[in-house]
Parts: C-alpha cells; structure tokens; sequence
C-alpha cells in the first residue's frame, strides 16, 4: 500500500471526517429529503477526498467542505428541482412582528429555541438564496465570512439574505410561536 495514500486517509478521517454531521445536515436542508441529503453528503465527502491534496492544511475545513457540498448540491440537484429564478425581495421586505425579540436577538438566536417540524417546514419554503445562508449561519453556525466564501457571495449580501430569511420566518412562524406560548401576541 502506498504510505501517501495512508496519510492521506488518516488525515482526511482526523480533519474532515468529524464535519461529516454538519455536511449531512446542511445537505438535508438544501436537498429537502433524506435520501438526497445523504447522496449528496456522501457524493460531497467524496468529492473532497479526492481533492484533498487542493485542500490546504490549517484553513477551515468545515467551510471548506461546505463549499464542495453546495457546488455538488447546485450541480447535482438542483437541476431536478422546479425552482423560481427570482426571489421577490419585496415581499420578504414587510414588517416583522417579533419586535420584543428582534431587539435582544439580532442574530436569531431565538430559533435555536425552537426548531422543530413546524420550524423546519418553514426554513424548507423560503427561497434558495435565503435558506441556504439561514441553514449554514444558524445550523452549520459559520461566520457571515464563512458563509459568503461557500457562497461566494459578499459578505454585506449573506447579512442581507440572513435578514430577509429571518424575517420571513418570523411571519411564517407567529402564530405558531403564540400559540405554543414563546411569545405573547403583540398588538399591531
């Protein structure tokens, strides 16, 4: 057996097989189905063995695996999905309603709190852009720099996109939030 070939194994089992959790679930909230995130997290981990020589020891592997992951996602999967090519900013743009949160919980900590089915049905119906900074701010819990290198987007882009996803969950998810009792109804 060829000892760079041992290395390389025992390498890429100390430094990225430990991320393999967050690859599955970023690739379960970008796929939207179970079988999907796992071929996907499976075709992603891969795909950065094979590349591990590219990968350039003492960065951030987390990132840089979710990187992989959202190129084969884009490349693989989506194409099978029916997906608008535009998001109406406009309509994510309209009043929130949890004031009494937004003003102690900038960063949507509140969710944390939260997440469950009817939390997780809400983050799958917002729009790719969106989801796809939500899912890796506050599950993956990467920097807004982090964030905008896998995305390759700037970094005022993902704080905008993170905004307007919160947002729109929290008028998704009021009632819910009421009626579970996490917050009380604000007079509007």
């Amino acid at each position: 057996m060829d000892p760079g070939a041992d290395e390389k194994r025992r390498a890429f089992e100390k430094e990225a097989v430990p991320h393999l959790d967050t690859v599955y679930r970023v690739a379960l909230r970008l796929a939207g189905d179970q079988t999907q995130a796992e071929d996907l997290a499976q075709d992603t981990m891969l795909k950065a063995y094979g590349a591990w020589h590219q990968y350039q020891r003492g960065t951030n592997v987390r990132a840089w695996l979710l990187t992989i992951l959202r190129h084969t996602f884009i490349n693989q999967y989506r194409r099978d999905k029916q997906r608008g090519n535009t998001v109406d900013v406009t309509e994510y743009e309209k009043f929130t309603v949890f004031h009494e949160v937004q003003e102690v919980d900038p960063e949507g900590r509140f969710f944390d709190q939260i997440v469950d089915e009817e939390v997780l049905r809400a983050i799958d119906s917002l729009p790719e852009e969106f989801r796809e900074c939500l899912v890796l701010s506050d599950m993956a819990d990467l920097s807004y720099a982090e964030i905008a290198e896998v995305v390759n987007v700037p970094v005022g882009t993902v704080k905008s996109r993170l905004f307007r996803a919160r947002q729109a969950l929290q008028r998704e998810l009021y009632e819910y939030a009421v009626e579970a009792g996490y917050i009380k109804r604000s007079v509007r």
